[in-house]
């Protein structure tokens, strides 16, 4: 009994201990779908008009707004792909409100072949949410402005080139031309939620740690027989 006492308790104890952190991302998991939830709920309400200028927080994030004006300068590429359609460019553009303030715009994805064609200013109508996408890393390669390739939206970048307020309403419906841009509305698609994944591979390594401890014994026991 003395020599399998010390292998029962430390595999007992050791499952005990992976199968707390389990159920304590089971319980973060019910915490990030509670996160999610009120985001998209926040996404789907009835758009207003921007904050002014200054009053942008991480607690506007995600706020859906209705703008009108027009497209004013270059267009800045970033390069992306869609699904179906093959690789092409996220097209930001800086936006002239009718109050006259000048915002970036990310009016959504363009095709490859549509790159250099010639797209004049336009008068648009824009529902959208406001959105400032922490996608700039140290790897992140810096854009080839010769080109005007970006890879990534590095919102204050983007918008001292453009001269605009660093504030980027991500467009999901347009009045007017789209110019061949499909809009890509902002979801909580890209907002990362692995607590079950998590989960499953704590209880996974409890089934295995008791299976060990149950050889173990085993062995234990017929050493003594």
């Amino acid at each position: 009994m003395r020599r399998i006492l010390f292998p029962l308790i430390l595999g007992l104890g050791g499952a005990a201990i992976l199968v707390s952190l389990g159920l304590w991302q089971l319980q973060r998991l019910d915490w990030k779908q509670g996160v999610l939830a009120r985001i998209e709920a926040q996404m789907a309400a009835a758009p207003g008009p921007l904050p002014a200028p200054g009053e942008t927080s991480e607690a506007g994030k995600y706020q859906p707004v209705a703008v009108e004006g027009r497209t004013v300068g270059p267009e800045l590429h970033m390069l992306t792909g869609m699904s179906g359609v093959g690789p092409g460019y996220e097209v930001i553009t800086g936006f002239e409100t009718e109050d006259g303030r000048r915002i970036l715009l990310d009016r959504g994805f363009l095709p490859e072949v549509g790159k250099d064609l010639p797209r004049a200013a336009v008068a648009l109508r824009v529902t959208g949410n406001l959105h400032w996408p922490a996608e700039a890393g140290s790897n992140t390669p810096q854009p080839d402005l010769g080109r005007n390739i970006w890879f990534a939206r590095d919102v204050p970048a983007m918008a001292a080139h453009l001269g605009a307020e660093p504030v980027l309403v991500v467009a999901r419906g347009v009045e007017g031309d789209a110019q061949g841009i499909i809009p890509v509305p902002v979801t909580t698609a890209g907002i990362p939620n692995d607590h079950l994944g998590y989960a499953l591979t704590w209880f996974s390594l409890a089934g295995v740690w008791l299976g060990m401890t149950a050889y173990l014994l085993w062995r234990i026991r017929q050493r003594t027989i």
